[in-house]
């Protein structure tokens, strides 16, 4: 392997055949089929096929085709093929189920994965990662994740960490000259950047000299390889419950077992029945509903413009009691402004301008001359505030390419931070005109004259005091101000910093950064929600407070602090001030942290958002980090959990809204489920205890499990969400999902279920036929469970939420009950799933007792709601 970092830049270059303005098209599809794609090799993905038979390896199952092969031998091959259906047809749902979520997560993936800036064909262009290739000259700067290793070709104070590959938690300083040592190790090569490592400080330009395995991270690609897909906090609570429930019910049916032969029942009838009654009671579909709504809900969520990086973050956001959010871009336009002017010693409105007044039309002129920015094209290349300016200027259908050719610049005395100051000459009608613009503490020290209505006056001591009123009085309100000025000068004379005295002041222009138009709502709906809605910003007090208070953050002047004054405080001062704190102005990374730490530990859940390399700290502090995706940096989306595309507050809000609905999704199919096989595990101990024909066969209960779990499960779990769920206060963390509450709500609504299926039980027993009996217990248990997906839609009513709102659990129930009939009706299938034959009344006994679930908690609902 060449030894780069031992060459010259141009021996780099030269060795990899590349030129200074990178990678030609012809060469790209060469190159890529020579190194492949810039990515680690993954461990190798299931097929459908191992992924089908991976199905099978379940306890369960095991147990099932066990009882299948046992029902063969004593010749119940209808009960054998019966089973053998129920278990292929359960392994595609399974099956399907799995690649779905893993499509769904696989995709999220492409989302939110790095970019990269690379030179092709001489032109800078942004590409995927991926698609780096050796040769690429590559541009770095900071908070740029590094995407390759590379030679160092151009260095500007590089800094970058490559702790992921030394430990060394330092950044290091890159350097350009060669290193004339062989075995230097990778923390020595200063000349080197590596894959995997993220710049700090400074830019630089690479061109790359290996990728994907070939990479120094890719030879420790095997650990990465090995590590398997973390569970969610409720997948592993939930796997956790399963396995304690399965207990429960496997110790149910071997009681129930026992009890059957000790009343003479056959041993094969007892054991296929003991083993269809646990298949059917636990709720082995538990972990892939979780899985499938999580990745259905996280995909509505990249379409509504938040990305989620991490799984556990959906689960964090129904909780969120706080969020820290940036001011620039996440609560405001991210976008200078013009507010007001004040011209003529009148103070004027941006859109109350008037053109045909001389001194008007010269400042929006002299705005646009005095400017460096450009926005043809629709880009806006510039200075925040020279863009402001020429904004103005075209609200008043003033062009900037045509006023600056018209008024062409002569010369120029660029802005500096000392001065504070840009001055330009341009001719102007037939004279050369010096226009100046700066801070007005600087401009007003050079004015000799002051521009009116009536004619240019002396400056007087009046009117300077009257400006630095105005000044005040538009600074409070959180604008920026510049001042214009201008005089004119000879022809041919050479201009210097020396010239920008005894100038006539024009007027004052304000600006600022206005709220985004969503974001008071936004605000509003946080408050509604039990949402603390908290702005840190590097900003300046003033300007934080003035955005603060428009958009509904900020209620009195006292709740505003500065990084400086959080500075002296302890941690435990600052934890007990947190709560009365909404807006931070002038902070640290350090700062953010602390703030967060601060909300934690009064037992709240915290979002944060970042975009700069130094808030990784904070997002990784954070419940949920979240960053930026049009100005956040690669290491700021790295630690963060969520990532927002349009950079948006209100999406944050959107985000929370969706988590919380979300997760009362998942609540409502595992009670849907738990409630179903509630029903059914009662109905057949209440027959056992009081030695009742068995109300139900094998193959009744591996049907109801077959029928009723999955299909509406999944389509509670893709419930339409609800209006009203930002009008809740944050769901409590520490309150499991599996809690005294949710159990007490799901035993009532099994013993409804069960009540229902023991009176159609009864009826049928009434006729003195036991097959007939068991038909009608089944059948009523299937559609009594299938209705009772429409309770399990939500705590509300279904005339609040909507009966048909939700098409899928529609789709579900009209497939049960079409499937259900069809075993009922159709004489070959009768014999197979031991039914008997039913009159009309008898239906309608089924219909409607298994509407009784359905009516009475849709009536307490509606009772209790008045």
């Amino acid at each position: 392997m060449s030894q780069f970092f031992m060459k010259t830049s141009n021996e780099v270059l030269e060795e990899l055949k590349v030129t200074e303005k990178g990678l030609e098209s012809a060469e790209i599809e060469k190159r890529r089929e020579q190194y492949g794609y810039n990515e680690l090799a993954e461990g190798k993905r299931k097929t459908a096929i191992a992924v089908f038979f991976e199905q099978f390896k379940d306890f369960l199952v095991l147990i099932l085709i066990a009882a299948a092969i046992i029902s063969a031998f004593l010749g119940k091959f209808e009960s054998t093929i019966v089973i053998l259906v129920v278990v292929i047809i359960n392994a595609i749902l399974g099956t399907v189920q799995h690649l779905k979520a893993e499509q769904s997560l696989n995709s999220l993936k492409a989302l939110s994965s790095p970019t990269a800036k690379v030179l092709r064909d001489g032109q800078k262009v942004e590409i995927p990662s991926r698609e780096v290739l050796v040769g690429d000259i590559l541009f770095l700067d900071a908070g740029d994740f590094v995407s390759a290793d590379g030679r160092i070709i151009e260095n500007h104070s590089l800094q970058i960490n490559e702790s992921s590959l030394t430990g060394e938690s330092l950044s290091v300083e890159k350097e350009t000259s060669p290193i004339a040592e062989k075995d230097v190790p990778i923390g020595d090569r200063k000349n080197m950047v590596f894959s995997g490592s993220f710049v700090t400080y400074g830019r630089g330009v690479v061109v790359v000299t290996n990728t994907g395995m070939n990479t120094e991270i890719g030879k420790i690609a095997n650990l990465l390889e090995s590590a398997k897909e973390k569970k969610t906090p409720l997948q592993e609570s939930l796997d956790q419950f399963g396995k304690k429930l399965a207990v429960i019910i496997i110790a149910i049916a071997i009681i129930i077992f026992a009890i059957d032969i000790i009343r003479g029942n056959e041993i094969a009838d007892s054991f296929m029945f003991a083993v269809a009654l646990a298949v059917a009671a636990i709720p082995e579909a538990l972990s892939s509903i979780v899985t499938i709504v999580l990745a259905f809900g996280t995909q509505k969520m990249a379409k509504e413009n938040a990305i989620i990086r991490k799984l556990h973050a959906v689960e964090s956001l129904g909780s969120i009691s706080v969020i820290c959010s940036d001011k620039t871009g996440t609560l405001t336009q991210n976008k200078m402004t013009v507010q007001k002017l004040y011209l003529d010693q009148k103070v004027i409105e941006h859109d109350q301008l008037q053109v045909e007044n001389p001194i008007q039309k010269r400042t929006l002129l002299m705005s646009i001359l005095c400017n460096d920015s450009v926005t043809t094209d629709k880009k806006e290349i510039g200075d925040p505030t020279e863009i402001a300016l020429v904004d103005l200027g075209e609200k008043y259908q003033l062009d900037e390419l045509r006023i600056r050719d018209e008024y062409p610049r002569i010369k120029e005395l660029p802005f500096d931070s000392d001065r504070k100051m840009m001055s330009t000459v341009n001719r102007y009608e037939g004279k050369n005109l010096m226009i100046t613009k700066g801070a007005l503490d600087v401009l007003l020290s050079r004015v000799s004259r002051f521009e009116t209505s009536a004619g240019v006056v002396d400056f007087t001591e009046g009117h300077k005091r009257e400006i630095e009123k105005i000044n005040k009085e538009f600074s409070m309100s959180g604008l920026r101000v510049l001042g214009l000025a201008f005089k004119e000068v000879e022809e041919g004379k050479a201009i210097s910093f020396e010239d920008e005295n005894d100038l006539t002041f024009v007027g004052l222009i304000s600006m600022m950064d206005p709220p985004r138009e969503e974001s008071a709502g936004a605000v509003a709906s946080c408050i509604e929600a039990g949402i603390k809605p908290v702005m840190i910003t590097g900003d300046h007090k003033i300007t934080a407070s003035a955005i603060a208070k428009q958009i509904g953050i900020l209620k009195d002047e006292t709740e505003a602090v500065e990084g400086a004054e959080i500075e002296k405080w302890s941690d435990l001062e600052l934890k007990e001030k947190v709560a009365n704190i909404a807006v931070y102005a002038r902070v640290s990374p350090e700062h953010k942290i602390r703030i967060v730490k601060a909300w934690q530990e009064k037992g709240n859940v915290v979002a944060m958002t970042g975009d700069g390399v130094n808030d990784g700290p904070a997002l990784k502090q954070a419940d949920v980090g979240i960053a930026m995706g049009i100005t956040g940096t690669e290491v700021a989306k790295e630690a963060s959990s969520m990532v927002l595309t349009d950079d948006n507050f209100s999406t944050i809000v959107k985000a929370i809204s969706n988590g919380r609905s979300i997760y009362a999704n998942i609540q409502n199919s595992i009670k849907f489920l738990l409630a179903g096989n509630t029903g059914g595990v009662l109905a057949v101990l209440y027959a056992s205890i009081l030695a009742l024909p068995v109300p139900f066969a094998a193959v009744h209960l591996l049907f109801i499990n077959l029928l009723t779990d999955s299909l509406p499960a999944i389509a509670i779990g893709l419930e339409p969400h609800n209006k009203n769920i930002m009008k809740e206060k944050p769901r409590d963390i520490n309150i499991p999902l599996l809690n005294k509450s949710f159990a007490k709500r799901v035993s009532v609504e099994g013993i409804i279920i069960a009540i229902s299926t023991l009176l159609a039980f009864h009826i049928g027993l009434s006729t003195g036929d036991a097959m007939v009996a068991s038909t009608m217990a089944f059948a009523t248990l299937c559609l009594a469970r299938l209705f009772h997906g429409f309770n399990s839609r939500s705590s509300q009513s279904l005339f609040k939420i909507g009966i048909f709102s939700n098409k899928y659990l529609w789709y579900a129930v009209i497939i049960g009950v079409i499937l259900l009939h069809v075993v009922l009706l159709t004489p070959p299938l009768m014999g197979v799933f031991e039914v008997a034959s039913l009159n009309a009344t008898q239906f309608g006994t089924i219909y409607m007792l298994a509407l009784i679930p359905l009516v009475v908690i849709q009536l307490y609902r509606i009772m209790s709601s008045k």
